[in-house]
């Protein structure tokens, strides 16, 4: 595969067949894609943890948090780890640009910009990542699980998480729902 067929920066959208407990009608961020497999995260599914109570729990201020956003649940691999997805400048201690305005942080610094009114001006926290390994995702696509479209940031940061999957779909041109299980292949 060569690099412009990378997927970075794009949604991966699971097809209505794909019967598997974490991944079923998920939306994912692909933040990398490269020879060496694909790390994303799932964006459409919330926990009952909110920023605030994260925040509490690791001891930084939340006195000018903006509202109350939920963490989500970012995939089954290191549930422990936490991500920030955001707009704006990479000005953070450990932060990746995944392409299109958007960045990924995983330094506390900007949980504690966020808290104290300070942080970027979209964001998205979750907590754990989906990931494959070298050839693992070409494979599930070209087996019908997934299709990809580019971000868009409306549907990450604007859009409640129920709707999130029907509107990356509508993203593709056609209606997913009516789209069978078997691939296609010639």
């Amino acid at each position: 595969m060569s690099e412009d067929n990378y997927l970075s920066n794009q949604f991966l959208v699971a097809m209505p067949a794909l019967d598997d407990e974490h991944f079923n009608h998920s939306v994912t961020l692909l933040c990398e894609h490269n020879e060496k497999g694909a790390l994303g995260l799932i964006i459409n599914r919330p926990m009952t943890l909110k920023v605030r109570e994260m925040l509490g729990q690791m001891q930084l201020s939340d006195a000018d948090l903006n509202g109350d956003p939920m963490v989500y649940w970012g995939g089954p691999v290191a549930p422990e780890r936490g991500f920030v997805i955001h707009d704006g400048p990479d000005e953070w201690d450990s932060t990746m640009n995944i392409g299109g305005g958007l960045f990924i942080t995983t330094s506390k610094d900007i949980l504690k910009a966020i808290g104290e009114g300070k942080g970027p001006g979209h964001y998205f926290v979750a907590l754990g990542y989906a990931s494959w390994a070298e050839g693992q995702l070409e494979s599930e696509i070209m087996q019908n699980s997934w299709l990809n479209t580019p971000v868009d940031q409306r549907i990450l940061f604007k859009s409640p998480p129920s709707d999130r999957w029907k509107l990356a779909t509508r993203l593709l041109g056609v209606d997913v729902t009516q789209l069978g299980g078997d691939a296609g292949h010639a």
